[in-house]
């Protein structure tokens, strides 16, 4: 039973454990309205905003689905959702689904990529090799939404915050700075095309952003 004592809509007849999480979660646009509020709590609107394509009634429905799931919360005084404990669980699910992306083919990253989604991936993505001690922090704004990213031997975290307050801030929508974060193309150059925008320390931006890459290798997994 949820928390609203309706049983959740039984998709599969299975006693398996990844059909019983299927059962919660299994619905298209579901898992993708976890992304979206993953950092922090949003209105309808801004929800909307990160998912290219879905209708308002749609949403409404995973909305309502996933409250009666227990995985989200609403504030219906704020008009704010949010992802409860168990929803915030949900973030290696997405990030395993992301390390699982990198070695399939037809991934086409000029389709639309939410703010929410890049910094996902960029947690996914973080070079494993980086050097023992690597400290760098900066600033990622999107207009609507904006972010502080830390870099540490212990991975990365990301807090959405009103203004970033960084060493440097990267400007743009998710696909722009999903180039700037994972293209090869020297961050100076990118500024000085037009194709990136950055603001503060330049080197540490550099340094920051070299410490990324989205290369599909095999040995990821397992």
């Amino acid at each position: 039973m949820t928390e609203h004592g309706k049983s959740p809509r039984l998709r599969y007849d299975d006693g398996c454990l990844a059909a019983h999480a299927l059962n919660l979660i299994g619905d298209r646009w579901a898992l993708l309205v976890v992304r979206e509020l993953m950092f922090a709590p949003k209105r309808f609107q801004m929800v909307r905003a990160g998912l290219s394509g879905i209708t308002a009634s749609v949403l409404t429905g995973r909305l309502g689905q996933l409250r009666e799931a227990g995985v989200i919360a609403h504030d219906e005084r704020l008009g704010l959702y949010s992802l409860t404990p168990m929803g915030r669980g949900l973030l290696p699910v997405l990030e395993a689904l992301c390390e699982w992306a990198l070695i399939t083919p037809g991934h086409d990253p000029r389709r639309f990529i939410s703010p929410s989604a890049l910094m996902i991936s960029m947690g996914v993505n973080l070079r494993r090799d980086r050097p023992p001690g690597t400290e760098l922090r900066g600033g990622f704004d999107f207009g609507s939404e904006a972010f502080e990213a830390r870099i540490s031997d212990s991975g990365l975290r990301v807090d959405a915050v009103q203004q970033p307050n960084a060493p440097f801030i990267l400007t743009g929508t998710g696909n722009a700075l999903a180039f700037t974060v994972y293209g090869q193309t020297p961050l100076s150059e990118m500024i000085s095309q037009g194709t990136a925008q950055a603001s503060g320390d330049l080197i540490a931006a550099q340094l920051f952003i070299d410490l990324f890459s989205i290369a599909r290798d095999p040995a990821r997994i397992g």
